[in-house]
């Protein structure tokens, strides 16, 4: 069939392991190349800086050299970015950068020379371009995009994705700015308007396991589409139930253990007698209540870095157990299971727990007997194969198959998060609608 061009700016995108996906940009007069993650989880442009002498990370990688280009202008404020793998830290400098075929003049980015972390050394990429809201960025830089928008260099004020999870095929993917490229999706996007700036984030109806309801974002979860994240994170407590039946290995958590066995029945009779779910943790002695949900003491927010105030002697990890417990125990007696089997259930799925951060393993052989996952958004599902959220690793016999979800538990205010990293956004093609603060998903083609 003719091919229908897409209006805008067109990045051609690598694709590394299903993990990294990274293209190229130019700073500078004459144009010095790097290579980097167009990240719509962060805000900022960084790149390594020729500066940079202690951090191994930096003799891999391209460094900018500032002395070099007849556009650069020193600005020299400090500045540091801490990311879930690892911090950079720099100072600004501001200079022209070519994307695709649009050169962005006077733009702030950060020259980095310090990369301690082991994941920058190995990385493919020599940066981070940052596609978020200013509302998160470093030092009040203004965005790369917003200077695209400004200085009228784009089509329409959107950018989309498409990422091919065909490593071996060709393209990697890409990136259009200014517009939709009408090759890579099938069908209409599903759009739902941004309830938070900063990230991408909007809300997220209920996950389904093999089409049956999970309960737990039945209400309403928040989400955000964040393309420099590999896999899907969310809930322990929904991530646990998805590794229980996709039979991925987790690390086994006594205080899960210990609070079926010490307190399970408890919980059960409270939950029959129709105590409020958020209460039930508390009236057995495990959190305190705050009026909403309970508390821990010393939860700490992974996002806003508040350090929660301890109260009493209550162990956080025993309160998390039972508040996902009860999430677990919620759903299992909506679908009237005898108390046997729920306590049994739920012992199983103490087994499951996915270690914090970190990668569960499953048999490669066993893809077809995977449920499907959907999640819903806008109304309507989004459903994720075993073929797509399971990544395969390495080659033949050596070939390991990974969970492609794992679990990272954000408290409120800005939690529960889910975010929706490549694993979601390969499957479907996402559009980050900035004119009129809307996010789209269609099926990727």
């Amino acid at each position: 069939k003719a091919r229908a061009e897409a209006e805008g700016d067109i990045v051609a995108l690598k694709n590394y392991l299903n993990a990294q996906y990274y293209g190229e940009i130019a700073i500078g007069t004459p144009p010095q190349m790097f290579t980097v993650i167009f990240d719509t989880g962060s805000s900022n442009l960084w790149v390594p800086s020729s500066k940079c002498h202690l951090s191994i990370a930096c003799y891999f990688h391209s460094r900018y050299k500032a002395g070099q280009s007849s556009t650069y202008k020193k600005n020299g404020k400090p500045a540091s970015i801490h990311y879930g793998t690892g911090a950079i830290s720099g100072y600004f400098s501001q200079d022209s950068v070519k994307v695709g075929d649009v050169a962005v003049k006077n733009q702030d980015f950060i020259e980095a020379t310090r990369e301690p972390s082991i994941t920058f050394m190995v990385a493919k990429f020599d940066g981070i371009l940052g596609l978020g809201f200013k509302e998160i960025s470093v030092g009040n830089a203004v965005p790369i995009w917003y200077n695209m928008v400004r200085q009228g260099l784009v089509v329409d004020p959107v950018f989309s994705f498409w990422f091919n999870r065909h490593a071996d095929e060709g393209q990697g993917g890409e990136i259009v700015f200014g517009g939709i490229d009408p090759n890579h999706y099938k069908g209409n996007h599903t759009y739902v308007p941004v309830t938070r700036k900063g990230y991408w984030q909007f809300n997220m109806g209920d996950v389904l396991i093999g089409g049956n309801s999970t309960g737990f974002c039945a209400a309403g979860c928040a989400a955000i589409a964040d393309s420099g994240t590999s896999l899907l994170t969310g809930p322990t407590a929904i991530i646990t139930q998805i590794n229980e039946k996709i039979g991925a290995t987790g690390v086994v958590s006594q205080e899960c253990k210990a609070v079926v066995s010490q307190y399970g029945q408890q919980i059960l009779d409270q939950l029959r007698a129709e105590t409020k779910p958020a209460k039930v943790c508390s009236s057995v002695g495990l959190c305190t209540f705050d009026g909403t949900h309970g508390v821990s003491a010393g939860i700490r927010s992974v996002v806003d870095d508040e350090v929660g105030k301890s109260s009493g002697p209550f162990s956080s990890a025993m309160c998390n157990a039972c508040e996902t417990a009860v999430v677990w125990m919620h759903t299992q007696l909506a679908q009237n299971q005898t108390q046997d089997l729920v306590l049994q259930y739920i012992d199983q799925l103490c087994d499951r727990l996915p270690s914090p951060m970190g990668e569960s393993s499953v048999d490669c052989s066993s893809l077809a007997s995977m449920p499907d996952i959907a999640f819903t958004i806008g109304g309507n599902k989004f459903v994720l194969k075993p073929e797509q959220y399971i990544l395969k690793v390495g080659e033949g016999t050596a070939t390991q198959c990974i969970s492609g979800f794992t679990a990272m538990d954000i408290p409120p205010p800005r939690g529960p998060l889910w975010i929706l990293g490549d694993v979601f956004m390969g499957a479907y093609h996402t559009v980050f609608d900035y004119g009129n603060l809307k996010v789209g998903f269609a099926e990727a083609a």
